[in-house]
């Protein structure tokens, strides 16, 4: 239940007074050094954990208004597991060193004037995401550790999730002595989200982190610089080579292990000379998840022999489709250019795989298909900062500017120039 206060902040007029003081208390974030920064991860860390039980408390306000059958229940879901996931995650970012102030040249020119390009904090970092409390977090330690700030902008759906968690985040800062206000929680209310895209003046960048369709009304409407964390179509072809065993267990964990983010396998592609024996093979792990299957007709007459219980024909709209739910396309293709083809019409630029014993076509794939990232013999389960070895992670980047994959602590600097002389002047 909403306190007095929310429903004010609710019903003000503008953000554009919070933004003031998120600008304003970014000056001191830019200032902080190494070890101040990892102060205040340190005690967010222990934070996280000390209230444990009070965040699943705030979190199962959210979740009982969500229906059992949204897909979105998952990323909404925080439990003992995930919260000691963050902990370990605000550790993680700590230890990595700090991006800021790392020297990428240096030129003594011939007049005494010393130039550095340096790295540097962007500034403040906007954000706009859905149904993922967890972000909250990543967000907050990835902007503390690289000397931001940060404006957040959390859906409807886990409005009690992300408030308190914000409440442990200025907690954590003014114990290290820092203004709380470098980290704002913004009202859910949507009247204030094309406010926040025209807040070019406060917000140095946002980066939208949700379906699709968030995605493309905040590239469409933003005056702030945008980058795209991208919706994943992501797909598996499974090669005349392949070790069938392998491409199997590999597809049914891209599938089912957490089908829910971006990651998750939402189309196969299998040739068809082993598309007979192979699908059968897949069967069991998708029957223990109720996988639904959208099979094009080859597909669709091997499982139904099979007696597989829950496939349908695919209609056009199944390829090409971000499913988030047990549920997947299966496209049989006569050789791997038909299904570079496919993806190179259907990818959104997420993660690709191929599984195959010929080290000459996984080459060929890796090489061709344009991707933030590509695997071979591998889960696409696997695109993630953390498992990259980039901490944790505000999205996946599909563009090709600024930051691809996973973009993490590194991509949230920019470049600065530094000029030191003793009265040099230039005429």
């Amino acid at each position: 239940m909403e306190t007095t206060s929310d429903t004010v902040r609710q019903e003000m007029e503008s953000i554009i007074p919070i933004l003031e003081k998120v600008q304003e208390a970014s000056l001191q974030m830019r200032a902080l050094g190494d070890q101040q920064k990892k102060d205040i991860l340190y005690t967010l860390a222990t934070l996280v954990k000390e209230n444990n039980v009070n965040i699943i408390e705030e979190n199962q306000k959210d979740l009982v208004r969500m229906a059992d059958s949204d897909p979105k229940k998952d990323r909404l879901l925080l439990n003992h597991d995930r919260i000691q996931g963050l902990v370990e995650s605000i550790n993680q970012v700590a230890k990595l060193p700090d991006p800021t102030q790392q020297v990428i040249s240096i030129l003594k020119k011939e007049n005494g004037l010393t130039v550095q390009k340096i790295t540097s904090p962007l500034g403040v970092v906007g954000l706009i995401y859905e149904s993922r409390p967890n972000v909250t977090i990543d967000v907050a330690a990835l902007c503390i550790r690289s000397g931001n700030a940060g404006v957040m902008r959390g859906g409807s759906d886990a409005y009690h999730s992300n408030k308190y968690l914000v409440s442990l985040i200025h907690q954590a800062l003014e114990k290290n002595g820092v203004n709380k206000d470098a980290f704002a929680l913004l009202p859910t209310n949507r009247k204030f989200v094309k406010e926040m895209l025209e807040a070019d003046q406060y917000i140095d960048i946002i980066i939208p982190r949700g379906s699709q369709e968030l995605i493309d009304f905040v590239r469409a409407n933003s005056t702030v610089p945008t980058i795209e964390t991208g919706a994943g179509v992501c797909h598996t072809f499974v090669s005349a080579s392949a070790d069938l065993n392998k491409a199997a267990d590999i597809v049914v964990n891209a599938k089912v292990s957490r089908p829910s983010v971006c990651n998750a396998l939402d189309t196969i592609l299998v040739d068809r000379s082993v598309a007979a024996q192979f699908l059968p093979m897949i069967m069991d792990g998708m029957n223990e998840y109720q996988v639904q299957i959208y099979a094009d007709d080859s597909a669709y007459e091997i499982l139904e022999k099979h007696d597989f219980p829950r496939i349908k024909r695919a209609q056009p709209e199944d390829f090409g489709r971000e499913f988030l739910d047990y549920k997947c396309s299966v496209k049989v293709v006569n050789d791997m250019d038909e299904a570079l083809a496919h993806i190179r019409k259907f990818s959104s630029k997420h993660s690709e795989a191929i599984i195959s014993e010929d080290s000459k076509q996984c080459e060929n794939f890796l090489q061709t298909v344009d991707a933030a990232a590509v695997f071979a013999n591998a889960s696409t389960r696997f695109t993630d900062g953390a498992e990259f070895g980039l901490g944790a992670e505000i999205g996946i980047s599909t563009q090709k500017l600024h930051a691809r994959g996973p973009f993490a602590l590194e991509k949230l600097t920019t470049e600065k120039w530094v000029v030191r002389g003793d009265g040099q002047v230039r005429w």
